[in-house]
């Protein structure tokens, strides 16, 4: 049996699991209630709004699915995944608290962050994910660690070095919002690369948002990992919104 839809369902709700397996020893177990500051030289502008409602479809290699993604800022992210009108597998986050069912396999998993670190050694925090999942910038989770910023024509590059990990962004100068996210670990030889492309204007919001994300997840000597996330209609504050999650009855709590 094809279980290539399992697999894309699979990738697509365990993405800040695969955030965490390249940034072993970047983020701090414990959480935090706000967003870290943005260094006064990064000339980038983050995306502001309290409720956010995207739709589109992510793609893993001949696989897509489609994608219903909400946010409350710096409070909630929840995602729903479905494949051929079925819905697959749905995400809740919270800024302590990881949960995904996985329908297809009638599997869930739940806990936080700090569990997370200790059974699968995959540390994420809550700002990381929605940082890249809005195309933000991603600022240093120490307040001690300075970036260097370099300009290089129109774009400006931002590198900080973290637990012997290097951090690369570039930042579109005209637009003020990243272009590309780079995660690199050269002693593990990991490497999560974010790309960011198609770049528009959202109602009431100066701030353009790009409706093309693209992770590659690169892991010692295996072959990439590539998901490719499109949006096709995004709104920003059109009400409050509600974030169902429930665990049906007879689901297998995965370890």
């Amino acid at each position: 049996m094809n279980n290539r839809p399992a697999l894309l369902l699979s990738v697509l709700l365990a993405l800040p699991l695969l955030l965490g397996s390249c940034t072993k020893k970047l983020l701090p177990t414990a959480t935090s209630t706000t967003t870290p500051p943005m260094p006064e030289a990064v000339k980038a502008a983050n995306l502001d709004f309290q409720f956010m409602t995207a739709k589109g479809k992510a793609q893993f290699g001949d696989q897509s699915a489609n994608v219903n993604l909400r946010m409350r800022k710096d409070s909630v992210i929840w995602l729903s995944a479905s494949l051929l009108g079925i819905e697959g597998g749905r995400l809740y986050i919270t800024r302590d608290s990881v949960q995904v069912i996985d329908k297809l396999r009638r599997e869930y998993y739940s806990g936080d962050f700090a569990y997370l670190s200790q059974r699968l050694n995959v540390p994420v925090t809550f700002d990381m994910l929605q940082a890249l999942l809005l195309g933000n910038y991603l600022a240093p989770i120490s307040p001690d660690t300075q970036p260097v910023v370099t300009t290089e024509g129109t774009v400006q590059r931002v590198r900080y070095a973290q637990a012997g990990l290097l951090i690369m962004q570039l930042v579109d100068l005209a637009q003020g919002r990243p272009r590309q996210l780079l995660v690199q670990d050269s002693v593990r030889a990991n490497q999560i690369t974010v790309d960011y492309a198609d770049f528009r204007q959202l109602e009431s919001n100066p701030q353009p948002f790009a409706f093309e994300t693209q992770v590659q997840v690169q892991q010692h000597q295996q072959a990439p990992t590539l998901v490719t996330l499109t949006y096709r209609a995004v709104d920003l504050d059109k009400g409050r919104l509600q974030f169902p999650f429930s665990v049906p009855k007879g689901y297998v709590r995965k370890k």
